[in-house]
């Protein structure tokens, strides 16, 4: 990686972007020291222009950026930066330093949190239960709050309808997980349809 850190006074911008959900998370500087020291530790650090130091991002809130890949711009003076974040990002308390998590956001972090309850195998886990119990169930269970969606479209009662949706959808996420699927690969044939 080959980046010029003179074109900008020493410093380059960062942009940081959540991993599973695309979503930009916030902007910072990085000297070459910084971005040395996070490719060495897999912790984002960043310049402070403010503190006119090296700060690792979390190092008080313990909401650490782990890096997942870190890639530059065509002009080599700009970095991409996916992570995972240990909690929110901004220091108001906010997912992002650009408003909230939106709902494309969240179904990303419900995946990630049946992947994580496949993984860890909690005895607790509904999800890790059902996933345990084999595709069979898995699709069966699809299946039938599908058939609870449609029983309630036909209604007027737009909770019932809303829960049964998303009681539909939360199934959907683990039965991708248990075939071995993402949610980005079905986003892309969606993608690929709309063309």
């Amino acid at each position: 990686m080959i980046l010029d850190f003179e074109k900008q006074n020493g410093l380059i911008p960062a942009i940081i972007q959540d991993a599973a959900t695309q979503k930009v998370l916030m902007l910072g500087y990085m000297n070459e020291e910084a971005l040395a020291k996070t490719q060495q530790e897999g912790r984002v650090t960043f310049f402070s222009r403010t503190k006119n130091r090296l700060w690792t991002k979390g190092e008080t809130s313990g909401n650490y950026l782990t890096v997942k890949n870190i890639m530059q711009d065509c002009d080599n003076d700009t970095l991409l930066i996916t992570v995972i974040p240990d909690g929110p990002v901004c220091h108001t308390g906010a997912q992002t330093c650009f408003g909230d998590v939106d709902a494309k956001g969240f179904l990303y972090q419900l995946e990630q949190t049946v992947a994580q309850r496949a993984d860890d195998d909690v005895a607790e886990s509904y999800t890790n239960s059902l996933l345990k119990r084999g595709i069979n169930k898995v699709a069966q269970k699809v299946g039938e709050e599908a058939v609870e969606l449609v029983i309630e479209a036909k209604d007027d009662n737009a909770d019932l309808f809303k829960n049964e949706a998303a009681d539909l959808l939360f199934h959907f996420m683990v039965l991708l997980r248990a075939k071995g699927f993402t949610l980005e690969e079905i986003e892309g044939v969606l993608r690929d349809r709309a063309k």
